[in-house]
């Protein structure tokens, strides 16, 4: 049907490509050769791959592994090699029935790679700036009256604590 059962090969005039195996399943990864790119830049693309596949320089070409879509549907899927940008060479990828596998629809505006919200990772009082009360969990608000209270009592007694035992110390050097 399409050659050997090691890979489907094609030649434009700049190289040739070599998919293997030539026939796969959604979801199923495929191994590709580039010959005919030398030193360059080759990059390998097919609607029925999840990504466009950057190709590794190699001593006899370039070569680097494809990941078929997991909903990709069954058919005949053009890849098209090229070296530098430059169109090299064409080969045919089957897409076998048989292991479609249903991807959530993906937004069509990206989020931010990064939070752009206050996010849950202490900040201290800069939760109550970055959000509005009422959006605060009450077990993330923070100490209560009462506690914040004890806490000063228990500060001060620590202080009055420490400057009686320096005053004890200082008297018994000088009497010394």
């Amino acid at each position: 049907m399409l050659g050997p059962a090691a890979g489907a090969a094609a030649d434009d005039g700049g190289g040739a490509v070599r998919l293997t195996p030539s026939a796969a399943a959604a979801g199923d990864d495929v191994r590709i050769a580039a010959d005919g790119c030398p030193g360059g830049t080759a990059v390998a693309r097919s609607d029925a791959f999840a990504a466009d596949v950057r190709l590794a320089p190699r001593a006899a070409g370039a070569a680097g592994t494809a990941h078929v879509r997991p909903d990709a549907r069954p058919g005949v899927f053009t890849v098209r090699l090229s070296c530098d940008g430059r169109p090299a060479a064409t080969a045919e990828l089957t897409v076998r029935p048989g292991n479609v596998r249903p991807v959530a629809a993906e937004p069509a505006v990206r989020a931010h790679a990064s939070p752009v919200a206050p996010v849950r990772a202490g900040g201290g009082g800069a939760v109550a700036i970055a959000a509005p009360v009422a959006a605060v969990d009450p077990e993330d608000a923070g100490p209560s009256a009462r506690q914040a209270v004890a806490g000063l009592v228990l500060a001060g007694v620590a202080a009055v604590v420490f400057a009686v035992r320096g005053a004890r110390r200082r008297g018994r050097t000088r009497s010394d």
